[in-house]
């Protein structure tokens, strides 16, 4: 209960009378709605992933990223013949002159292994009938060049076989080729010694070098990649 004799607080100067009722003092502008700036633009609305969506992993790269900044990884192949049916071309031999699918890199290196073997099983051959004559003339040497012409008509032979089965993406044929590149870098390194630098064979050494370079290039790592994926 307010007492009659008590005076009112002098008010503050410029200070409005309290209006009755709910009603906004003199002066007052009421707030402006919000405009977005020209440039804005709302999110995209949220979809739902699609039925069997999985998360990816922690450590999963996108395509085109993967491998970004890593330098060439050799790494021993992991689909090794089980058995000696895993060794022979699939279809047979009839496939040998088939190269679709394969890149560029891979067809050149493919054409100099199998071009190569074939000269040198065709020069084998004839190294067989001329050891088998000069059994008649010189018994013991024929002996020594015998046991050279057969090793050469093997690996004459596992050369095309491993050619075609790297045609086929495996791995382990390419190691293969690989080790009869540096075979062939002893041999030419022996025959020089060993003829002063006359009949070495440096120039079948180049050239199955080629082949082998071409078997290791980006390209090619990325078609046995894909290779060993499909299978």
């Amino acid at each position: 209960m307010s007492n009659p004799n008590e005076a009112p607080e002098p008010q503050q100067p410029g200070a409005q009378p309290q209006q009755p009722g709910n009603v906004p003092p003199a002066g007052y502008q009421p707030p402006q709605e919000y405009q977005a700036p020209p440039s804005y633009q709302a999110p995209p609305a949220y979809q739902q992933p699609a039925p069997g969506y999985q998360q990816p992993s922690p450590g999963y790269q996108q395509q085109g990223q993967a491998g970004h900044g890593e330098g060439f990884r050799f790494e021993m192949p992991t689909d090794g013949p089980k058995n000696f049916n895993d060794v022979l071309p699939q279809g047979g031999f009839s496939g040998m002159f088939k190269v679709t699918g394969m890149p560029t890199e891979l067809k050149v290196s493919y054409w100099i292994w199998l071009i190569g073997g074939l000269l040198g099983a065709l020069g084998a051959l004839l190294g067989l009938f001329g050891s088998i004559v000069l059994f008649t003339l010189a018994p013991d040497v024929a002996v020594v060049v015998l046991l050279l012409v057969l090793i050469a008509l093997v690996v004459a032979a596992a050369q095309i076989v491993f050619a075609m089965k790297m045609k086929e993406g495996m791995e382990w044929a390419r190691l293969a080729l690989t080790v009869i590149a540096a075979i062939s870098l002893i041999l030419s390194i022996v025959g020089g010694a060993m003829a002063r630098g006359q009949g070495s064979n440096w120039f079948g050494f180049v050239i199955s070098l080629v082949a082998t370079v071409l078997m290791w290039l980006p390209n090619s790592q990325a078609w046995f990649k894909s290779a060993r994926g499909a299978v």
